[in-house]
């Protein structure tokens, strides 16, 4: 705020905006009128389109020119640049500032369907966020907030954006009014105005007009705002921060702004529109507090859900100028999800930043936080060293410091206030003074800052609060034997009965205020985190018993527990006492429910997914659905609720599992994702039908999505699904390596549509499985032509049990396989009907490119001994590579079998496998092969018996 404005600030309307103003000086309204918010939006929407736009003139010399009124808004957008190009990680160090641009990181915002607010509590928010279907996200840049999305007509004046603490509200609205002071975006606004809610507190007791408190804040002389050209936005921020009673019902409606009225009588007009009815509203809030405006009076409301995993590892290579610290630090918070969840919070990724940051690179040492308690406990022992060498006459014990700040955070917690008065900090025994130097020493944690009536106070972030807060709590039990909770209702050891105390009162708890901070108490109980702490913590310890009787207790309020959401926080304190059979417990959780016959709740699958991906264990690599499929839970629901677990897995094993086109759409949502680590996804065995093709390749054509392995045999899907997927392939070529259509009913039109994707120099398959899908010879044509234009990639080909390919498509496929460029490794033409001619055109090929193929699978055709003399042929030259021959049930003779020994005595050196089992051999006609094999681990098939090379004795199967 400003207090050397000039007054000759005014205002004027025209146009005939709503309420019937057309001037200052018409004619007036009566002011005692209540503010009516029931038709709100009706009376906005009916009047769009005569709200007057705004316009900033220079009111010192009558009218003006262009250039005069460039002038004005350039020094407007020059203060507020000089204001807001800066940057304060933690709290303000105005000392050592960085440019916003250069530490800015795009935050994942989006619009919330229907205007829905939740006023869950805050760190339960992080982990709901695996229970949004990911259908529901329409994301939205900052810079776009007024702008409407695609399919949406209707002008929005007035955004309300909630979001958790720390997640990046106000960093938002600091670059939004930076781009548009530099001149990058929303260059049609004219004037914004940012008036946070903790400034607004201050004229609580003020009266003002609104060209006043416009003239105040902004400081600006001689300006004018008129009716014909441009916008203005209001911005207020922190609307949880709010002192002012906002009374939307009782308020006076004003709609003149030059009528004095108290600060929250204008703002309440201001939202309703009743004063500048054509300014753009911006509020911000922490959810909790979002519902203090009315519905009716919010165009649209978004959500700061913080950063996507992209944006956590650019956010660090930004904040760390070493980039292989960064990558570093990335790594490790990647192997550890607790925390790289919780790294959805902007100010979290700032502590694990500078926790991480001097352990992996400077003077602290000891072991590399893995659980919440760890991080914030390293936290807070770094600041206290820093603190040591900042105080260097010692005024300030670190003992006495953190204890009182920590019975501030304990007492203002239990009361659910994250900012705190005078008064609170008299109740501590901190007296004015000593908060300004545990502001100035302790400016990481702590923070002194001006509002409502003066000075007030909160920590950097609301877990940082609950931190101390349990830290508090366990220190003076630990030292003095004192239960904070002032009672006992245990019989259990000591430091158990604290513990079991604080889980009953957590369990009491309908806003979950506490949850984080019991987390945080119960970790701290373990003797790994204490040692952490010994500088400023007595040396009693806990012992091992205690924490294994806290165990047993909260397994047992786990199986009491009726509600869900709290089942979900003790999961989580049984993770962060590092319980080891928490799989296990959740697992039995589940079983439970499903044995009751009762159906799963949201809560119940947040507490399973949530737990799944922060275990951080290698079997999450790979996730089987079966595991979690019952009579109460079908394949589709697992996939929408467990949406988040198979994004986080390497490989999802969805096989056989009753899976439909519904749960196509879920994994195409999750395709769609940004943070995407899956690579293989097996949905072979389902009935996908084309439909639940289309939808999956929705999600496929996304440029996030990288899968390398699809497998989709017996899945239904004709030429229309194949469609399906040769678009996708044409939008997103590169990455697929393996694709598995066997036993689909498509036939050559499908191929035709495959093959106009596998031509494409970037399409990089190399495995391609078409059994049994109807496909012709002529099928095999298009499909030779695709392989000759695009013959580098493709390494293994299965074609067997399609009937109508035969000899002629045998010698299309062997035009592939002559091409000098052609790299096949593996052919099957399993049951194919190939005769000896088709074996022939093969020989043909082997002999001009005989290098590459390893693997060559013939079984039941019709090939005989002339077929096998033909092969034999091409096998005998030294360049032949073949290492495996499948040949059973092909009506191959003794004579046959002479003429493989024949070509093994030429070329012995590479055949490790031979199969000629059902065929009609005596054991005379196998004895040419006996001599002539000299690797030992060679063997063969014959009439159920594996025979090992270069040895005579029989050894059953």
């Amino acid at each position: 705020m400003r207090s050397d404005a000039s007054k000759d600030l005014f205002v004027e309307f025209g146009n005939n905006p709503p309420g019937n103003i057309s001037g200052i000086h018409k004619e007036r309204l009566d002011e005692s009128e209540s503010l009516d918010v029931s038709h709100v939006r009706m009376k906005r929407d009916a009047s769009k389109d005569c709200i007057p736009h705004c316009n900033i003139k220079d009111n010192s010399s009558g009218p003006i020119n262009k250039s005069q009124l460039s002038s004005v808004c350039y020094t407007i957008k020059q203060e507020l640049k000089n204001k807001f190009q800066s940057f304060y990680e933690g709290a303000a160090m105005h000392e050592n500032p960085t440019l916003l641009n250069k530490i800015y990181t795009e935050l994942y915002i989006t619009e919330v369907l229907g205007g829905e607010v939740n006023n869950q509590h805050e760190i339960r928010q992080i982990e709901t966020v695996f229970r949004r279907a990911i259908t529901e996200d329409r994301p939205i840049n900052c810079n776009n907030i007024f702008k409407p999305l695609l399919g949406q007509d209707l002008p929005i004046r007035t955004v309300l954006t909630k979001g958790i603490a720390g997640v990046g509200k106000t960093v938002s609205v600091q670059k939004f009014i930076l781009d548009w002071a530099e001149g990058k975006a929303n260059q049609d606004v004219h004037l914004i105005f940012p008036l946070p809610f903790r400034e607004l507190n201050l004229l609580k007791y003020k009266i003002f007009s609104l060209k006043d408190l416009l003239q105040f804040s902004m400081g600006t002389k001689q300006l004018e705002i008129s009716p014909n050209e441009g916008k203005v936005i209001f911005i207020f921020d922190g609307l949880d921060e709010c002192r002012l009673s906002l009374d939307f019902q009782n308020n006076a409606r004003l709609c003149k702004v030059t009528k004095s009225a108290s600060v929250d009588v204008l703002l309440t007009n201001l939202i309703v529109g009743n004063l500048l009815p054509s300014a753009l509203i911006w509020i911000t809030s922490r959810p909790a507090a979002a519902d203090l405006i009315p519905s009716e009076c919010v165009d649209r409301v978004t959500e700061v859900r913080g950063f996507s995993d992209p944006q956590k590892e650019e956010y660090f290579r930004k904040r760390i100028r070493d980039q292989t610290l960064a990558n570093k630090i990335n790594s490790h918070l990647k192997s550890l999800r607790s925390l790289y969840i919780m790294c959805h919070i902007p100010v979290f990724c700032w502590i694990s930043a500078t926790v991480l940051e001097k352990m992996l690179f400077g003077s602290e040492s000891g072991e590399i936080p893995k659980t919440l308690t760890q991080m914030y406990t390293h936290f807070l022992t770094l600041q206290i060293n820093f603190i040591r060498e900042k105080d260097y006459e010692n005024k300030v014990k670190d003992d006495d410091m953190v204890l009182r700040l920590g019975k501030l955070a304990f007492q203002q917690l239990v009361k659910g206030n994250p900012i705190f008065y005078q008064e609170d900090l008299w109740k501590c025994g901190i007296i004015e003074r000593e908060a300004s130097v545990y502001s100035g020493l302790c400016n990481q944690i702590f923070k002194e800052e001006f509002g409502m009536q003066g000075k007030i106070y909160c920590f950097i972030h609301l877990s940082v609060q609950e931190h101390l807060a349990a830290l508090y709590v366990h220190i003076t039990f630990m030292s003095s034997k004192e239960n904070a909770f002032d009672f006992i209702n245990s019989d259990l050891s000591l430091i158990s009965k604290l513990l079991t105390t604080a889980v009953n009162e957590a369990l009491k708890s309908k806003s979950g205020h506490l949850d984080l901070f019991l987390r945080f108490l119960l970790g701290l109980s373990l003797e790994s985190n204490q040692i952490l702490l010994q500088s400023i913590l007595t040396k009693t310890k806990c012992h091992s018993h205690c924490t294994e009787e806290t165990i047993k207790f909260i397994k047992k309020k786990i199986q009491e527990c009726t509600s869900s959401e709290k089942s979900i926080n003790l999961f989580h304190c049984l993770n962060e006492l590092g319980d080891r059979s928490l799989e296990e417990e959740i697992q039995h959780y589940m079983s439970s429910g499903s044995q009751r016959g009762t159906k799963l709740s949201p809560s119940q699958w947040s507490a399973l997914a949530f737990v799944l991906l922060s275990s951080g264990q290698g079997w999450l690599d790979e996730f089987e659905l079966n595991k979690y499929t019952g009579p109460q839970n079908t394949a589709n629901e697992v996939l929408l609720n467990l949406q988040h677990v198979v994004k986080a897995s390497r490989s999802a094993r969805l096989n056989g599992c009753g899976v439909t086109h519904e749960g196509c759409a879920v994994l195409a949502s999750v395709l769609r994702s940004e943070n995407l680590y899956l690579r293989e996804l097996d949905l072979s065995n389902n009935n996908l039908r084309d439909l639940g093709v289309k939808q999956l390749m929705d999600g496929f054509k996304s440029p996030h999505c990288k899968l390398k392995i699809l497998r989709l045999s017996r899945c239904e899907i004709t030429d229309e699904g194949c469609a399906a997927l040769a678009s996708a392939l044409r939008s997103n070529p590169s990455h697929l390596k393996e694709l598995d259509l066997s036993k689909n009913n498509f036939g050559d039109s499908g191929v035709k549509m495959l093959c106009a994707e596998l031509n494409n120099p970037l399409c990089k398959l190399t495995i391609l499985g078409l059994r049994d899908c109807d496909v012709t010879d002529e099928g095999c044509a298009v499909l030779a032509s695709a392989l000759r234009s695009n013959p580098l990639h493709l390494r293994e080909l299965d074609l067997s049990e399609n009937k109508l390919i035969g000899d002629s498509g045998v010698k299309w496929i062997s035009t592939v396989l002559e091409n000098p460029l052609c790299k096949l490794k593996s052919l099957r033409l399993m049951h194919c009907h190939v005769t000896n001619e088709g074996c022939a055109d093969l020989a043909s090929a082997l002999t001009s490119n005989p290098s590459h193929l390893k693997y060559l699978v013939l079984s039941g055709n019709r090939i005989r001994d002339l077929g096998v003399y033909l092969l034999s042929g091409a096998m005998k030259n030294p360049d032949c590579k073949i290492e495996m021959l499948w040949l059973d049930d092909c009506g191959i003779t003794d004579e046959g079998c002479a003429a493989l020994a024949s070509a093994l005595r030429s070329n012995p050196s590479h055949l490790t496998f031979l199969n000629l089992s059902r065929n009609p051999l005596s054991d005379s006609g196998i004895k040419p092969l006996y001599g002539v094999v000299q690797n030992p681990v060679v063997y063969w098939i014959h009439f159920g018996c594996m025979v090992v090379a270069s040895q005579t004795k029989v050894k059953p199967l």
